[in-house]
């Protein structure tokens, strides 16, 4: 063997250990790649993520042709690898050419490109699927032979290649998918994704204002009266009862009403009945998300909860829902009248104000699957009437009762987890 013919050998067999590394590197790039963010790129036709899709939907044609060439690399290989050390080393050639070659190719076409492509997929996928795609329709022939019989042969296992469809990620992946994104996303905007995927977790109860907060207007007051909450409600839409906010009567929206003040017509209480549109009921347990449809459909903003037995238990309109998504619009720890930071560190907060709410202002984590205030959450956890001066733990968060009235807890001083700890130590 001349050494000529010895330098071609050498340069071909690296090249084959090469294309076998180049196949092992392509077959995981290509099969680790982030199919939704190709997905996206190919929306936006990029060239290179629009290949990759073509070339992952049939997947067993891509890994056909990647499984023939880097066998048939390694076969070569092998082959040419034994016939140079049995030229130069005789029978033992063999054994050390077998032994040599095996550690090379581990090595340098296996764990080494597999694992540079499981660290980096997106980009490496990107090199590797043009030179792919031209291998497969330059042996596709062979590649379709190969894909027949194997293809065969899954049939009689009742798996049906052809028959691929892309599964749809689940509610529960989608909030693993926004998790992840801790560092690539603002805090608020991951909250709120996080919240229009919990909707359906939130029932309208949850987040309505109660029965005896809800503000409105009796018309059988006098009409002095009925003016001064007419030009002092900080609301868009009052309800209109008689006597009880169960016999109500409409919903007044009040830019209608200004309207006519600001033309210069006279407004009275028959102008104020004309006015009034039509009251509209949603029943209590009503998913937030199913809601929030229904107020898109009906074209409503304000919404009277009622029981099984057609008794009002509360109201809630379209901002409510929002606040379940973005946030409380206006308020916080500084600025909200019902939680109110002490000297202490400890908080005054009051006993009517929702546990959703709470958390949202202060961030802690009291519980929101039972009771819907902080007074009901007591009494819960009492499993008694409260009394002025009883001391409570709950979720580790001490509490203590300031302040009762007709049984039920107008006033409580909450302690901070963090606090405790601290005094505890």
């Amino acid at each position: 063997m001349s050494h000529y013919q010895l330098a071609a050998f050498i340069i071909i067999l690296f090249l084959l250990i090469f294309l076998c590394g180049f196949f092992s590197l392509a077959e995981t790039a290509l099969m680790s790649v982030n199919r939704y963010r190709i997905r996206h790129k190919a929306r936006l036709k990029k060239r290179s993520a629009m290949l990759i899709l073509k070339l992952l939907k049939r997947p067993d044609r891509l890994l056909g042709m990647i499984l023939i060439g880097n066998c048939v690399a390694s076969i070569v290989a092998s082959a040419l690898a034994t016939l140079l050390a049995e030229h130069y080393f005789g029978d033992v050639g063999v054994v050390l050419a077998t032994i040599s070659l095996t550690f090379v190719v581990l090595i340098f076409a296996e764990v080494a490109p597999k694992t540079v492509a499981a660290l980096y997929p997106d980009q490496i996928s990107k090199t590797v699927a043009y030179p792919v795609y031209v291998l497969l329709m330059l042996f596709y022939p062979f590649v379709w032979f190969t894909n027949a019989i194997a293809n065969g042969l899954l049939k009689l296992l009742h798996v049906n290649v052809s028959n691929r469809h892309h599964e749809p990620l689940s509610r529960e992946e989608l909030r693993s998918v926004v998790y992840d994104t801790a560092g690539k996303m603002s805090r608020q905007y991951q909250n709120m994704l996080l919240g229009i995927l919990d909707l359906n977790k939130v029932a309208v109860e949850n987040v309505m204002i109660p029965r005896h907060e809800i503000h409105g207007i009796d018309i059988t007051q006098p009409w002095d009266v009925i003016q001064k909450q007419l030009t002092s409600s900080q609301h868009d839409w009052l309800p209109v009862y008689r006597e009880d906010i169960d016999q109500i009567l409409g919903v007044l929206h009040l830019r209608e009403l200004m309207a006519l003040y600001t033309a210069g017509k006279k407004i009275d209480q028959e102008v104020l009945l004309k006015k009034l549109k039509e009251p509209y009921f949603v029943p209590e347990g009503t998913p937030l998300n199913i809601q929030l449809l229904n107020f898109q459909r009906q074209r409503k903003r304000l919404a009277l909860i009622v029981d099984e037995y057609g008794e009002i238990q509360g109201l809630v309109s379209l901002e409510d829902i929002l606040e379940e998504i973005v946030g409380e619009f206006t308020t916080n720890v500084a600025t909200n009248h019902k939680v109110k930071l002490q000297a202490d560190g400890s908080y005054l907060v009051d006993g009517a104000i929702p546990i959703r709410e709470l958390n949202r202002a202060t961030q802690w984590d009291l519980p929101t699957n039972g009771p819907r205030t902080l007074n009901g959450v007591i009494i819960e956890y009492l499993e008694a009437m409260p009394h002025t001066g009883t001391c409570v733990r709950i979720n580790g968060y001490p509490i203590e009762i300031i302040e009762v009235k007709e049984n039920r807890v107008t006033w409580a001083r909450v302690f901070p987890r963090a606090m405790q700890e601290t005094r505890a130590d």
